[in-house]
């Protein structure tokens, strides 16, 4: 699955939030969108149709109610599906190389990148 800019920037209001969120509240949340207003609607219908959000539920806003939206799976799950769903898949270690080349990357990290690895190796 493959996000639009569009649809990620909803998303990353979305996995920001820390709670469920309607479409009002994903407007009022919204800074730097792209999208119009008017476009929310069509957008979540496509974020909902490629399982990339769920309805959490409904939230009463004066008279009338609205669904409310959480993320079916993490910031990192998304793009790590995302590298791997290309036909031409990176090779893992490879990968995993580059990843470990970057500068930003603390001694805890590296720590917990191992601590990880040890655990799969058991």
């Amino acid at each position: 699955m493959e996000l639009t800019k569009s649809e990620l920037q909803i998303m990353d209001v979305l996995w920001e939030a820390d709670t469920p969120l309607s479409r009002a509240d994903l407007l009022a949340r919204s800074d730097e969108k792209t999208w119009k207003d008017s476009s929310v609607h069509i957008l979540l219908n496509g974020l909902l149709q490629k399982e990339a959000i769920r309805e959490a539920g409904f939230v009463k806003r004066s008279k009338t109610y609205g669904r409310t939206f959480v993320p079916t799976m993490t910031r990192e799950e998304y793009f790590a599906r995302t590298i791997f769903s290309h036909r031409y898949k990176p090779q893992i270690v490879e990968l995993f190389a580059v990843l470990l080349e970057r500068d930003d990357i603390t001694g805890a990290q590296l720590k917990a990148i191992k601590h990880l690895l040890d655990a799969r190796m058991e």
